[in-house]
């Protein structure tokens, strides 16, 4: 075989095995996650298009196809077969997806069971598209070395099967702890009381990610003289978008009395680019991790809004909708003037 015993020669070896240990991790990752929870991925099947009376037969079938290409690209003898069968498979569910991304729908994804609830986007294209990639590799380099593991070394193929097996433990355990911080978390939401804390009570602090790279809390918000409007969001909220789209005109009315921010939860760069989608400019997004900031607030739905006075106090019931958002705007702004009066009728500057 060419190049089998030199250093190029064994460089390609080391990667078909890599390849096809990826492939093995990612397929076994996934067909486990589908498995343990049948009823997530049946009712993703149904929002993918499949008819409610195959979604259960797919929740079953799908993942063991997944299983038999882990286990079935290992070995070299089936390691093209299975490589080959990754990649069509790979294939169809990306074309899925591109479909429902054009129809403007972005149902979860459920990729790896509930350990992959968010919606699907341009992240998950390019996600398949490189296990694509992969999956290709280990195909090809599977046929052109057909002796791989067995021609490397027993230390080489085995650290690589640990190293491999360890990297999908962790990823594996992260899933399972964002799964469940999601689920404490509405579980959470759901025995808070009454929505919103009371009037006159001091705002919780939070220190959240914002879509520049940086760190805000509430102490860097709260300004003297000036009100908060801390609006929640979610970038799946048709509302959520409409009412965004006019809060940079709001703040621009009232910039001199009212800082209006926007709070998402998930991820900061999909947050960045709905940003960008919607126009915001300027106007602070800030990205809460689990539901931080909602849970100490109580806020339960989006869009919602809590309005922040000059003193760090909560000034006014948690607002729902569009229509008191807007309300609470204009309480600050009547707030404000109404201050002004009473200075000038006390003679104060």
């Amino acid at each position: 075989m060419l190049f089998s015993w030199d250093g190029a020669g064994m460089l390609i070896e080391c990667g078909v095995w890599v390849s096809r240990l990826a492939v093995a991790g990612v397929f076994g990752l996934s067909a486990v996650g589908k498995l343990a929870d049948r009823t997530a991925t049946a009712e993703a099947a149904r929002e993918f298009g499949v008819p409610i009376r195959w979604a259960a037969a797919v929740a079953v079938g799908l993942p063991v196809v997944e299983g038999v290409i882990a286990v079935g690209v290992l070995p070299g003898r089936t390691a093209v077969a299975a490589a080959g069968g990754a990649v069509a498979l790979l294939v169809v569910l990306t074309a899925a997806v591109v479909r429902l991304l054009v129809r403007g729908s972005r149902p979860a994804c459920a990729c790896f069971g509930a350990a992959s609830a968010e919606p699907i986007g341009a992240v998950t294209v390019f996600r398949n598209v490189m296990l694509v990639v992969v999956a290709g590799v280990a195909a090809v380099g599977s046929a052109l070395n057909p002796g791989v593991p067995g021609v490397l070394s027993v230390a080489q193929w085995g650290g690589s099967a640990v190293i491999a097996g360890l990297i999908a433990w962790q990823v594996w355990t992260q899933g399972r702890v964002t799964a469940l911080r999601r689920q404490v978390d509405r579980l959470a939401l759901a025995d808070l009381g009454r929505e919103g804390l009371p009037v006159g009570s001091a705002a919780p602090e939070f220190e959240l990610a914002d879509t520049c790279g940086g760190r805000v809390g509430l102490t860097e918000l709260v300004a003297e003289g000036r009100w908060l409007l801390l609006v929640f969001v979610h970038p799946e909220c048709e509302i959520c978008a409409a009412l965004a789209r006019e809060l940079p005109r709001w703040q621009a009315r009232r910039g001199g009395t009212l800082t209006i921010v926007v709070v998402g939860n998930g991820d900061v760069e999909r947050y960045a680019a709905w940003g960008r989608e919607l126009g915001l400019g300027e106007l602070a997004i800030l990205v809460q991790q689990g539901n931080e900031a909602a849970l100490r607030y109580r806020v339960r739905g989006t869009p919602s809004a809590v309005l922040v006075g000059p003193d760090g106090r909560i000034a006014a019931p948690v607002g729902r909708g569009p229509m008191a958002i807007r309300e609470l705007i204009v309480s600050a702004n009547g707030a404000v003037a109404q201050r002004g009066s009473g200075l000038e009728r006390s003679g104060m500057p």
